[in-house]
């Protein structure tokens, strides 16, 4: 970086004006600890005045009663201001009461901050290792000569072999504590900065829905003109190198398969006596990501929102303006009605005739007739058993509930088959459609069309069974069950 752009940065970057603001302490702990912390976004107002007011009154017992002679509310307007920009206060649709959301520049802040104390281990062989992983992936990801990959693929599997027959003898090689120390620290780093990268992805799809409001609002073009730039916009934002990354690990993200063995793993890394000292967040890393890209979702669906409250505007605007020309065009009518020598002229944009021609009819073509079975019908009996007319097919969807979180436990996501298995079908089909569009607080069915269950049950004598794609139930955080 040269000269001048590092004076630009610090003269308008939010961080580096965070860095020298007079209570950068106060903003990067107390922002840190309730947003990055508790992974928290879109906190109402008067929340987040309350947890500022208790900070301030310890911290003025502590330190003195001028150390921050300012109220909470002051204090959060001055760090969502133009001028500071570390907050976003925005109101959400329907909601009368202003929310707070953190801004990437003070993640930002709060990481450099974070590394600057000396720290007794630094590991390097865990990164050099990820290096030459990475190149391999690389270099070999990018060849299309089918002999040097199938020679790398030889390579692996002869060291995954050789690993194997070492297992096989019982000769097992264990990681040491500085190795293990080495990783983890590795992946406790780059676990915080991916959940810090959200931030700043969310800002991006936000800026881009804010200068599209923008060029909507101030738009004199045509309407498809509009559309087209929009779309292109929103299109430009799902097939770049940022959005296809990002699509990309939401879907690996939500992959049933894959949160369960991030869960093991993370689990069996708690058990791991080599690592005193773990970060407690560390435990449930992958479902903040979940939360975090969820959110990143949501702004993305603005653009639609924005999009669909344009057109139904500008479809009122259009209806009101073709009345205004029909009145017009009759005041004129009749200011020109009693003139001795009118003389109107009028011109037609086409004067041609539309020419339909026979042979582009298509012929004529008889339909099929399908031959009906006609039965001799018999007269019933007077005296039946009419119950069975009456009776009908009920599915509890609430046991079904009830079924769905017994099922869960402690866990965060369950399969319908693991469900299925427990509480076999009583009610055939219907009860498993019944499954399929649960709707209920604190419960999200996830459909997963990459993989196909079997479900399969018994009606009398019959086995019957429905192919469809995964279906697992998991528990949504952000509402209570």
């Amino acid at each position: 970086m040269n000269y001048d752009e590092i004076a630009h940065l610090r003269s308008q970057h939010p961080a580096w004006a965070l860095l020298r603001s007079s209570n950068v302490a106060l903003v990067l702990s107390f922002l840190g600890r309730v947003f990055v912390d508790g992974n928290a976004s879109g906190i109402p107002a008067s929340e987040l005045a309350d947890q500022l007011d208790d900070e301030l009154f310890a911290l003025n017992q502590r330190l003195g009663e001028d150390a921050f002679p300012r109220s909470a509310t002051a204090y959060l307007d001055d760090w969502a201001s133009p001028e500071h920009g570390w907050l976003r206060k925005y109101y959400p649709a329907g909601a009368d009461e202003a929310h707070f959301d953190l801004a990437p520049a003070v993640e930002k802040a709060l990481l450099w901050v974070q590394d600057l104390p000396a720290r007794e281990f630094i590991g390097t062989e865990s990164r050099l290792n990820t290096i030459f992983e990475l190149l391999r992936q690389m270099v070999f990801g990018a060849d299309d000569d089918p002999q040097r990959r199938l020679s790398e693929l030889q390579r692996r599997r002869g060291q995954i072999d050789e690993e194997i027959a070492c297992a096989q003898r019982g000769e097992l090689t264990m990681l040491d504590a500085v190795s293990q120390r080495d990783r983890y620290q590795q992946f406790a780093r780059t676990a915080r900065e991916l959940l810090a990268d959200f931030r700043q992805v969310e800002e991006n799809f936000r800026g881009l829905d804010r200068s599209l409001r923008e060029q909507i609002a101030g738009w004199s073009g045509s309407k498809g003109a509009l559309l087209d730039e929009a779309l292109g916009s929103r299109a430009s934002i799902t097939e770049s190198d940022q959005g296809r990354s990002f699509q990309a690990f939401y879907d690996f993200l939500l992959s049933h398969n894959k949160q369960a063995e991030l869960t093991e793993l993370l689990e069996r890394l708690q058990q791991i006596e080599d690592l005193g000292g773990q970060d407690g967040r560390l435990r449930r890393i992958h479902f903040d990501w979940i939360d975090a890209s969820e959110r990143t979702q949501a702004t993305v669906r603005l653009l639609s929102d924005q999009l669909r409250r344009f057109l139904d505007d500008h479809v009122w605007l259009e209806n009101r303006r073709v009345f205004d020309l029909l009145r017009s065009i009759e005041g004129k009518a009749l200011r020109v009605r009693n003139q001795p020598e009118p003389v109107v002229a009028m011109e037609l944009d086409d004067t041609g005739v539309t020419v339909g021609l026979p042979m582009e009819r298509p012929l004529f073509r008889r339909s099929r007739r399908n031959r009906l079975e006609i039965e001799s019908m018999e007269h019933g009996d007077d005296d039946f058993d009419a119950s069975a007319m009456l009776s009908q097919l009920y599915v509890d969807r609430d046991m079904l509930v009830q079924r769905v979180f017994n099922s869960l436990g402690r866990d965060d996501q369950v399969g319908l088959r693991e469900v299925v298995a427990g509480e076999p079908l009583e009610q055939g089909l219907a009860e498993l459609v019944g499954y399929l569009s649960l709707q209920q607080p604190g419960l999200t069915v996830v459909f997963d069309e990459d993989r196909r269950d079997q479900i399969q049950w018994s009606t009398g004598e019959v086995e019957r069974a429905a192919d469809l794609p995964a279906v697992s139930f998991s528990r949504d955080r952000s509402e209570p069950s």
